[in-house]
């Protein structure tokens, strides 16, 4: 479908194109020095200390909660309005997820639902806020309220770069808790598959990269087994290295790197852009209150919005939301629902039993994403109104 819309695309021009040529012509395909200066300049970009690319979002999630000791026993606090990777990837260490609901205003994570689900956890060590749609959690509020609780915090940013905080700092830099990103195709900036971790704090990132590698370490200064390592001589064996515990191969290759760097230049550009798309949408709708609203603003930092979500009063537009999607692919316009409420998926029913956390249900009974890219004009933006008001039979103005 030429003139389709989907509700998120990459935006890959010639200089990315060239980026990536310019790797498979070079002797680095993998571990090589675009890995290196892809994660110096986002840990330049976000004035993070510390930065590892991996090779998904995913991993990331993984990579952190490995590397923040969560094990069987333990439990970590994760929003129900999220993707499956926040929460599995507790469940990938043995601890056991507590769900917490959301402004159903926002899908947000709030303090007070933080504070609630605390109460329903046994041997709480973390907490994943989610930055949803490109808004941010009130971390000014959950950071303190996490380190009275000793929680660690891990933020789950994979929508939000380019987002800022409170203090209009950017969302991943300036702090000791680990932050993590992702650069999928869907995301603010490609990197085919990808992902970012950042911290400031040396001794997790120490741990973070092992995780990342097989758990190897290469540095003499940390080898244990002496006999083994050094030559009579006193110097290290060359070819030594140890497995100091059990990690992955979460990589990130110069190719995906290379991709990311020249994608990263275009960030501001991006967000600048989905931004004003995000303001054009909010006018072109508000003909269509209260039946259509979008997201409620938070207010809190300078969001990147990732995704354009609105709520939908579908009952009082008489229609679901199945219909109504349906409707717009006639118009050639996807949507998507992002997300039905992780408490709902069949794996963490069987294990954790029905739950009601009425603003995650909220929420995803009224949520439905419609397009943003950075290469959409307003007359996109239009058609996707009319598209929308066609298929709620609600006219706009």
């Amino acid at each position: 479908m030429k003139n389709f819309l989907p509700y998120s695309r990459q935006n890959i021009d010639d200089d990315d194109i060239a980026a990536v040529t310019d790797v498979l012509r070079s002797d680095f395909l993998t571990t090589g020095p675009k890995v290196v200066e892809f994660e110096t300049a986002f840990g330049k970009l976000v004035n993070a200390k510390h930065t590892l690319a991996c090779s998904s979002g995913t991993a990331g999630l993984h990579i952190a909660t490995s590397a923040s000791g969560l094990s069987s026993g333990e439990t970590a606090i994760v929003p129900a309005i999220t993707f499956l990777s926040t929460a599995n990837s507790v469940r990938f260490t043995g601890a056991e997820v507590v769900f917490a609901d959301v402004d159903p205003n926002t899908g947000l994570i709030t303090p007070e639902t933080a504070d609630a689900a605390l109460t329903r956890s046994k041997h709480a060590r973390a907490i994943l806020p989610v930055h949803l749609n490109g808004q941010c959690c009130d971390m000014a509020t959950l950071k303190p309220w996490a380190d009275q609780k000793n929680l660690v915090v891990i933020e789950d940013a994979c929508h939000a770069l380019g987002g800022r905080y409170e203090d209009e700092s950017l969302v991943g830099g300036g702090s000791d808790r680990i932050t993590v990103f992702s650069a999928h195709p869907v995301k603010t900036i490609a990197m085919g598959e990808g992902g970012i971790i950042t911290t400031d704090n040396s001794d997790t990132a120490k741990i973070l990269m092992r995780f990342r590698n097989h758990g190897m370490v290469r540095d003499p200064k940390e080898f244990t087994f002496s006999d083994q390592a050094f030559a009579p001589d006193g110097n290290a064996n060359p070819w030594y290295y140890e497995m100091s515990l059990l990690g992955f191969n979460y990589r990130a290759s110069d190719i995906h790197c290379a991709l990311g760097l020249s994608q990263l230049r275009k960030l501001e550009d991006f967000v600048r852009i989905q931004n004003k798309l995000v303001e054009s949408y909010a006018e072109r709708l508000a003909p269509l209150a209260p039946i259509v609203r979008p997201v409620a603003r938070t207010g809190v930092g300078m969001p990147a919005w990732h995704v354009a979500t609105v709520l939908i009063d579908f009952d009082q537009a008489k229609t679901d939301r199945a219909t109504v999607m349906r409707e717009l692919l006639k118009h050639d316009v996807g949507s998507q629902v992002l997300y039905m409420p992780l408490t709902r998926q069949p794996y963490y029913e069987k294990r954790y039993g029905k739950q009601n956390l009425p603003g995650a249900e909220a929420y995803y009974s009224r949520a439905l994403c419609l397009p943003l890219f950075a290469s959409m004009t307003d007359g996109d933006i239009d058609r996707v109104v009319d598209a929308l008001s066609a298929a709620l039979r609600v006219k706009a103005a």
